[in-house]
């Protein structure tokens, strides 16, 4: 089940991609649900999707290292 919970955090972060704030609310809820190993494995798919999307890299913030 937690494979399903990271997988399902991508695809509603790519939904709400168009709108920054959306986007870091809903990563900022995913950081308070998904397990440390998922967190980093999340982490790692951000930094590739964020590259086409310059407007978001400030978003990684939100992520608890």
């Amino acid at each position: 089940m937690s494979k399903t919970m990271l997988d399902y955090t991508k695809s509603v972060l790519k939904r709400v991609s168009f709108d920054v704030n959306l986007f870091a609310k809903e990563l900022e809820k995913a950081c308070k649900v998904l397990l440390p190993y998922e967190l980093e494995e999340l982490t790692n798919w951000l930094v590739q999707f964020t590259k086409e999307r310059p407007e978001l890299q400030h978003c990684m913030l939100y992520i608890k290292n």
